[in-house]
């Protein structure tokens, strides 16, 4: 595979990408300031890379004994969980689903909510709400399994419904970074400052990953079903390695925690992936989805015109969005070719698909209605 070396002779850098991947130009040039940051030692970008408010996404940055707790940003811990129901689609009325999925915030339990929430109880209210942006909860079937070995091991079976999750820790995230971030001077790993912001991490993270059960238990009962976990993969997060070494993760999925989810952003299809012994500069890490191909600005331009008919999902994927904003801001369009994402992957040796999954009904946000 031609591994991209965006800065010539720096091989600190590396793109995960093939020359039939479309890269914009702004997130190489973000890519590149990462060598001015302290401790820098090297930088994996996937084939779903994009410009970020503080840097990159799509990418992994690994560091010697600095944190930057800028560069993953507010939404510590956000990330994908996919969850197996116990129904198959035949057995599923989409009309009923898809009214019934329209009161998912407020169909959380209360004392679910405050119990999923002890790690942060301050921050309850936010527990069970899929937040703004591309934050979502899929109902997905499957319909192809490319590794029929590995699916039976995982109890993945073609007919299936799943939910795939995407969602963070919501108001915790932005207050951890607000309260411990210095910029781009970073803190040094082994500071009190150091330690007292990675203490505050951990729990956003652990936040985040209760926030996405909590959303699929809901999602499962209003469907009739019950939720089982097949995998929960952060994406925003912080690792210390040996060594001293330090592992930032901004939009890349770790390739060292077993299955994780390709999503295919509502129009398209997701994947879910085995990681495989791929090379070292790939830092131990996959992409999270497709990655942007416009920015929310101009999509939203869209959401302006009231007399533009919306665009039918390729898929005949049912959208619950409420915002028109977010609905143009977050349309299929707005995103990469999955398929050409997933076979970067692929070509590089980075993971492989095993089961692919079509979407049916995507929650982002509702208007809120009586009980």
């Amino acid at each position: 595979m031609n591994i991209h070396h965006w800065t010539g002779a720096d091989r600190r850098f590396r793109v995960f990408a093939s020359p039939a991947s479309w890269i914009e130009g702004a997130s190489v040039a973000q890519l590149r300031l990462l060598a001015g940051r302290r401790g820098f030692l090297s930088a994996a970008a996937m084939a779903d890379l994009h410009p970020g408010h503080k840097g990159p996404v799509g990418c992994a940055i690994e560091t010697e004994g600095v944190i930057h707790p800028d560069l993953v940003g507010t939404d510590i811990g956000c990330g994908m969980a996919l969850f197996a129901l116990d129904i198959e689609q035949r057995q599923l009325h989409i009309d009923k689903a898809f009214k019934a999925l329209h009161g998912l915030h407020e169909a959380v339990d209360a004392g679910d909510r405050a119990h999923q929430a002890a790690i942060a109880p301050d921050y309850a209210p936010g527990m069970g709400t899929v937040g703004g942006g591309n934050h979502f909860v899929e109902l997905q079937v499957l319909d192809d399994r490319a590794d029929e070995a590995a699916c039976d091991a995982h109890g993945l079976r073609r007919g299936a419904l799943f939910l795939l999750v995407h969602t963070g820790s919501r108001s915790l995230g932005p207050e951890v970074l607000e309260r411990h971030g210095v910029g781009e001077r970073g803190l040094d790993l082994q500071s009190p400052e150091g330690i007292a912001y990675l203490a505050d991490h951990d729990r956003a993270v652990a936040f985040a990953a209760a926030n996405r059960k909590l959303l699929a238990e809901t999602a499962a009962s209003l469907v009739r079903g019950n939720a089982r976990l097949i995998t929960d993969q952060p994406h925003n997060f912080v690792e210390p390695r040996p060594g001293g070494r330090v592992l930032h993760r901004k939009g890349a999925a770790p390739a060292d925690r077993g299955l994780s989810p390709l999503p295919g952003s509502r129009g398209a299809q997701s994947h879910l992936l085995l990681p495989e012994a791929g090379p070292g500069e790939a830092l131990a890490s996959l992409p999270h989805g497709a990655g942007r191909k416009r920015d929310r600005a101009g999509m939203s331009d869209r959401a302006k015109d009231g007399d533009r008919p919306p665009r039918a999902n390729p898929l005949g994927n049912r959208i619950i969005c409420a915002d028109r904003r977010m609905a143009a801001e977050e349309a299929p369009d707005a995103y990469k070719n999955i398929a050409r994402v997933l076979a970067d992957v692929e070509e590089a040796g980075l993971a492989r698909s095993i089961a692919r999954f079509r979407p049916i009904v995507t929650f982002k946000t509702a208007e809120a209605r009586g009980r």
